[in-house]
């Protein structure tokens, strides 16, 4: 008899799940930034003219890709690309991120288990029952044993895509984890640029405040024999000697901030403070990259929407335009598929033992709470729009800067051109200033003057040469270069997942690779998963 309803039921179950089709809400759109394909940096002048004058610059976009991801390789030193790999290893900030990504895939294996079954629970319970009867004719005592045991399954149909809109959203998320991690990988390439190349500037001012004091400590000395000799004044005397103590006295400051960039560094590479052999190098040994501004003279635009926080943001959008269907859904009944198996008996002498099968539709619909589900749907699409105008604002913030750095980078190229001159003439007054001395055409004074304008020139020479290397990695940075796609090893390493493993059952979460997200487009990305799953 039972057999025989189930079949009765079977065909509108069946009904119900081919035409649970339908998925309310907004398919997402990527964002529309309608000036970025036009636009080029104010300092390269017109896009089209450009692109006739530059065929053969670096960031040609057929040849950008490999330069862009690895771009420190621009600078030809192997200290800094070793820096920048052992930092890709041992970060941390790298490693939180990369632990994200897997957070985000076990939160996106929720998302799809809610297609299947939400409720499938096995019950049972077993009982002793003693009773005593006093008076009448009745037992006086009796006892016995009950068992039951159930199945009970409950499964609300997606008739609305509401389960589908979430795998979107959470699907989404979990590329945004991804890119977030490519975010970090480009923050992380640039800071240890960044650091590595302060860490030689003040390694080199260091050596040239030596070498002035050198300087000007053969002058006290002089001024000293001069005027113990009875030929030279005491001003003389003292200002040799006040001009040689400052020199020596801004070495201890730069000498502090040269050990505060080593351990900034370490604590990058994840590692703790201290001395790091990667960075034993002289000055003397060392030479400074030298890169033309024309390497850069023509940025593609649509690098911009490259870059992993701006995918990141394009993320963001497709996992909250999901959120309206989702909300969208409370507007209809959900409509779900309720099932029960029962057993029940006991060891009572006579009694039976009693088997059960429930199965049937039901429904729930709120009819009149719309005003909720309204203002619900209405607070997700306000918060859609405002990820628009998050993204929309995110692009033009890159825009201005790549603006900023381009400019920055023709302009500091021009002063250091000029402070390299000044040096240079800078010395040439130095040794006019002490042949004059010498020849006592004029008095110590102009030594001193001349002394203290070339240690001045020096400094500002290395203060602008590192300015300059700034501006190119800022550059880089702006335009989101220096990450890569990343292997499961990379993004997490053995013993970790050795320990995770052995902690929690992970399953094959932490061994299956990572969909690429080469694409620009969120939405393929999110069917490549959604496959993936």
């Amino acid at each position: 008899m039972l057999h025989k309803n189930f079949c009765h039921i079977f065909p509108f179950f069946a009904l119900l799940v081919l035409s649970a089709c339908t998925t309310v809400g907004p398919d997402y759109k990527e964002p529309v930034v309608g000036w970025l394909q036009e636009w080029q940096p104010t300092v390269y002048g017109d896009l089209s003219e450009q692109k006739i004058s530059s065929k053969n610059t670096f960031l040609d976009e057929r040849k950008h890709n490999t330069e862009y991801e690895f771009w420190w390789h621009l600078f030809n030193d192997p200290v800094l690309s070793q820096l920048v790999e052992e930092a890709r290893q041992g970060n941390h900030s790298l490693r939180i991120a990369g632990l994200r990504i897997f957070e985000s895939r076990a939160l996106l294996g929720i998302a799809n288990s809610s297609l299947y079954p939400q409720l499938q629970q096995v019950n049972g319970s077993s009982s002793y029952v003693n009773s005593q009867s006093h008076g009448g004719n009745a037992p006086k005592s009796q006892s016995y044993t009950g068992y039951q045991a159930g199945f009970n399954l409950g499964w609300e149909l997606d008739f609305w895509g509401r389960f589908q809109r979430g795998i979107e959203s959470a699907d989404a998320a979990f590329f945004a984890s991804v890119t977030n991690q490519q975010d970090v990988q480009v923050i992380l390439s640039a800071q240890i640029a960044s650091a590595y190349f302060s860490y030689r500037t003040t390694q080199a001012r260091i050596k040239i405040a030596h070498e002035n004091a050198k300087i000007q400590k053969r002058s006290y000395e002089i001024t000293t024999n001069v005027f113990n000799s009875g030929e030279g004044s005491e001003l003389d005397l003292q200002q040799a000697k006040t001009q040689y103590l400052a020199t020596l006295s801004t070495i201890p400051e730069l000498e502090i901030a040269l050990s505060q960039t080593r351990n900034a560094i370490a604590v990058l590479l994840g590692k703790q403070p201290g001395v790091l052999p990667e960075l034993d190098i002289t000055t003397v040994e060392y030479k400074w990259p030298v890169i033309s501004p024309n390497y850069f003279q023509y940025i593609p635009a649509n690098m911009l929407t490259r870059r992993p926080d701006i995918r990141t943001a394009a993320w963001q959008v497709a996992a909250q335009s999901a959120q309206i269907g989702v909300a969208e859904a409370d507007f209809y009944p959900a409509i779900s598929l309720l099932g029960t198996i029962g057993w029940s008996g006991s060891n009572l002498s006579g009694a039976s033992d009693t088997s059960s099968l429930i199965i049937g539709p039901s429904f729930t619909w709120n009819i009149l709470d719309y005003d909720r589900i309204e203002n619900n749907v209405r607070i997700q699409d306000s918060r859609l729009q405002q990820l628009i105008a998050q993204y929309q604002n995110l692009v033009l913030q890159a825009a201005k800067e790549v603006d900023d750095a381009s400019y920055s980078l023709v302009k500091t190229y021009e002063q250091k051109l000029l402070v390299d001159k000044s040096l240079i003439a800078s010395r040439r007054a130095l040794t006019l200033a002490n042949i004059r001395y010498r020849e006592g055409y004029s008095d110590f004074q102009r030594v001193l003057d001349a002394q203290r304008a070339m240690f001045s020139q020096a400094d500002r020479q290395l203060l602008t040469q590192g300015s300059y290397i700034a501006t190119i990695v800022n550059l880089y940075k702006n335009m989101g270069g220096g990450w890569s796609e990343m292997s499961i090893d990379e993004l997490i390493s053995r013993e970790v997942r050795k320990t995770m493993q052995e902690r929690t059952d992970w399953g094959d979460l932490l061994t299956t690779p990572i969909i690429s997200t080469s694409s620009p487009s969120p939405k393929t990305e999110s069917e490549a998963s959604q496959n993936e799953q």
